[in-house]
């Protein structure tokens, strides 16, 4: 009896650890199933990393902010806090920054929330990172990148519940 007992917890604890790492494999692909998508302006930097290959570093218009964009009424936020930044699609289809907050706002169609954490903050400037700054490419691709994108468009998939990954690059086309 003792023996079957053992063995039942035993299942049971590995059907747990399966099931765990089944729901953080999941959540990476459900923010393609369900999340929406949105465009953002970026800069790339830095195209190499010894370990990973090749990636471009991405700096975002709406990473670095205006500390009037702060919505609430305590002090603005310090180093490492986490926000959330009110995301509206302007008139060329890029999403910008609209207000910022501890925490997460409701939005209304159209509107998206990305979390970001602020990297540093000043009286004039506040700079968020919002976990979506290293885009890996193709190896051999990097460099060859850095130089094509000056001016490209990010797309971004965000999860209702606000994860959110990089779905893709895109050329800004002239008008």
């Amino acid at each position: 009896m003792e023996k079957k007992r053992r063995l039942t917890l035993l299942l049971i604890i590995v059907v747990l650890q399966v099931l765990f790492l089944g729901g953080i494999a999941t959540s990476y692909y459900a923010v393609g199933w369900f999340g929406t998508e949105i465009k953002i302006k970026t800069v790339p930097v830095d195209p190499r990393d010894f370990l990973y290959g090749d990636y471009v570093t991405l700096g975002y218009e709406i990473s670095t902010l205006n500390p009037q964009l702060w919505r609430e009424s305590a002090n603005k936020p310090s180093q490492g806090e986490a926000v959330y930044v009110l995301l509206k699609p302007s008139a060329n289809g890029l999403y910008e920054a609209t207000g910022i907050y501890r925490n997460k706002p409701s939005t209304q169609a159209g509107e998206a929330v990305l979390k970001g954490t602020v990297d540093y903050s000043w009286d004039d400037l506040l700079r968020i990172e919002y976990g979506l700054e290293r885009y890996y490419v193709p190896e051999g691709t990097g460099k060859e990148l850095e130089r094509e994108a000056r001016n490209m468009i990010v797309r971004v998939k965000i999860a209702p519940w606000g994860q959110a990954r990089i779905n893709g690059l895109e050329e800004v086309t002239p008008s």
